[in-house]
């Protein structure tokens, strides 16, 4: 599976692509940190990205694309570039017909180092040896991009997405892999508690609304 990952921003956007096989061995393909001036009007920021974007997919041809989920932040001004990139992203994949996937923070972070909390550097750090690399990718946006992919691809293809398909069935018939997610990596079975304390607190919050 070829998945472009990209941590939305609209000053530095990071965009990543790695190949990932079933066996959950990830190799890089591309990595690049797109930017846009602070002093341009925002429609030719906006362009200026989006020009970077359709490049990179014309290229690399990715299966699927993965984005960072946008959240609440205290900086307003943040919050609406990463948002308009996003969608800017979202569109571009949409014309080619490529499926698109939001992935927050904590389910990356779970993914890659096997937990929701890790800092940015620890993240770094997974990525690099994941993908065999001498050092970190810079700056962090480029990291962040490449994680999104790889937790992208891990969980939804090739064995690792079975298992972890299997273990939130309860198990396949006569598998070992059972509700208590027994046979899975530590990061699986961290990916898998975040992902079910998510479903949780969304199901609370429908509860409040």
């Amino acid at each position: 599976m070829r998945v472009l990952g990209i941590d939305p921003g609209l000053t530095r956007c990071g965009v990543g692509v790695v190949d990932v096989s079933p066996n959950r061995k990830a190799e890089l393909v591309d990595v690049v940190v797109l930017r846009s001036p602070t002093d341009a009007p925002i429609e030719r920021r906006l362009a200026r990205i989006a020009d970077g974007l359709e490049a990179i997919f014309e290229e690399h041809r990715p299966q699927a694309v993965a984005l960072e989920r946008v959240f609440a932040r205290s900086d307003v001004s943040t919050i609406m570039g990463t948002a308009q990139i996003s969608g800017v992203a979202m569109l571009i994949a949409a014309r080619r017909e490529l499926p698109v996937a939001l992935h927050t923070p904590s389910e990356v972070k779970a993914a890659i180092t096997g937990y929701g909390r890790a800092d940015k550097k620890q993240v770094g750090a997974m990525v690099a040896r994941i993908l065999g690399l001498e050092a970190v990718p810079k700056p962090a946006d480029a990291a962040d991009a490449l994680a999104l992919a790889i937790c992208h691809a891990w969980r939804t293809g090739g064995v690792a997405g079975a298992a972890v398909t299997d273990a939130k069935r309860g198990g396949a018939p006569g598998s070992a892999v059972g509700a208590d997610a027994a046979g899975l990596t530590p990061a699986q079975r961290a990916w898998l508690a975040a992902e079910r304390s998510a479903a949780v607190s969304g199901a609370a919050r429908r509860l409040k609304e």
